[in-house]
């Protein structure tokens, strides 16, 4: 059901009250030194969460990775290569 004004769903602006945030919210209650300690305590909870691939698995990849790398750096080399011939063919 909709009015001329827009969806009775949707609450109209005036009928918005604002909310009243917290000043400082919780930086401003701990101190720098616990702060850090809470950091370090989330990233430890997160190198814990990551699956580590196995021995097997980054030998693949690493090998996968060096294979392509070297793929791209013939391709750079055969392009360098032929648009400086071209360079020294068009200026002489």
């Amino acid at each position: 059901m909709t009015d001329a004004v827009g969806s009775i769903d949707t609450p109209d602006a005036q009928d918005e009250t604002p909310k009243q945030g917290r000043k400082g919210g919780k930086r401003a209650k701990k101190g720098p030194l616990k702060r850090l300690a809470l950091f370090y305590r989330q990233i430890v909870a997160e190198l814990r969460k990551v699956v580590w691939p196995s021995r097997n698995q980054l030998t693949t990849y690493t090998t996968v990775v060096i294979i392509f790398v070297v793929i791209m750096i013939g391709l750079v080399t055969v392009i360098d290569f032929g648009l400086d011939k071209a360079a020294k063919y068009v200026f002489g």
